[in-house]
């Protein structure tokens, strides 16, 4: 999820990163503790609405999941109420890009791009991250179109340790996504996540010099979220004022993980494949 002042979950706005140049936070042992706990909570909803998600479902039904699961695991939903935003997650299908708002008239039908984003607040720290399900069969570009954006995703973390550069990862992403024939979203960008949902630095994913090319160091904790499109990389924003479509209709995908920056490499706080 993002950082702007008008919008809300996912990328903040990439206009408004040159204004964070301030206040990096790098966590504490105890800090990071909990951090894990407000990322495994994250990981935990996210790979249960993988597992259940099905044609026939609104994305109402799915936040209303999130929310009593955010729950009962001694949390509150990141999302909700978050500058005016009704869900605890965002829930965007197909040509939507980011920031989908949950709702009982949105039903999930058979080869639809699912985004499902969402937050935990846990003990002062929150918790972030994204996954794209191809609900059923999609079609072979859509299948590659998601493969594309989790891919691009890892190689971005895979660059990620003390002393190496925000641009470092952001240019092993731009790489791996144009050299696949697709777009990323430079609209929205990744941000560092922890006592607030939407910290400095942003975390671009594709080289610019808009930005400080922040050097890392242990401690950081980042929200890395690559956003490809299938067609024009440009968006636009709805009536409701949130959901962020492509331009041209063409499909979208995003991952996103917390990532915690170490000495050695980097810690994936989200990973569902350890909940």
């Amino acid at each position: 999820m993002n950082i702007f002042s008008s919008l809300l979950s996912g990328p903040p706005k990439a206009s408004q990163a040159t204004k964070q140049r301030r206040g990096i936070e790098i966590k504490s042992e105890r800090e990071i503790e909990i951090m894990r706990q407000a990322a495994k909570i994250v990981a935990t909803v996210l790979k249960e609405i993988s597992q259940l998600v099905k044609p026939g479902m609104t994305t109402a039904d799915l936040d209303k999941y999130a929310e009593r699961r955010i729950r009962e695991m001694g949390a509150t939903p990141s999302f909700k109420g978050y500058h005016g935003f009704t869900g605890s997650i965002c829930s965007s299908i197909n040509n939507e890009v980011v920031h989908g708002i949950p709702s009982a008239k949105k039903v999930i039908r058979a080869g639809d791009v699912l985004k499902v984003d969402t937050g935990a607040y846990y003990q002062g720290f929150h918790g972030d991250s994204c996954i794209t399900i191809a609900v059923v069969e999609v079609t072979p570009e859509s299948a590659k179109l998601i493969r594309v954006a989790e891919e691009a995703l890892y190689k971005g973390i895979e660059q990620v340790k003390a002393g190496a550069y925000l641009l470092d990862l952001a240019g092993a992403i731009e790489d791996h996504v144009k050299s696949n024939g697709f777009s990323i979203v430079e609209e929205f960008t990744g941000h560092g996540v922890g006592r607030n949902l939407h910290e400095e630095p942003s975390v671009f994913n594709f080289r610019t010099r808009e930005m400080p090319n922040v050097k890392l160091r242990s401690g950081m904790t980042l929200a890395i979220e690559p956003i490809l499109n299938a067609g024009s990389k440009y968006t636009r924003t709805l009536s409701d004022k949130w959901t962020a479509v492509t331009v041209d209709n063409a499909m979208s995908a995003q991952f996103e993980h917390t990532v915690l920056v170490t000495d050695t490499g980097y810690e994936i706080l989200t990973d569902r494949s350890k909940v």
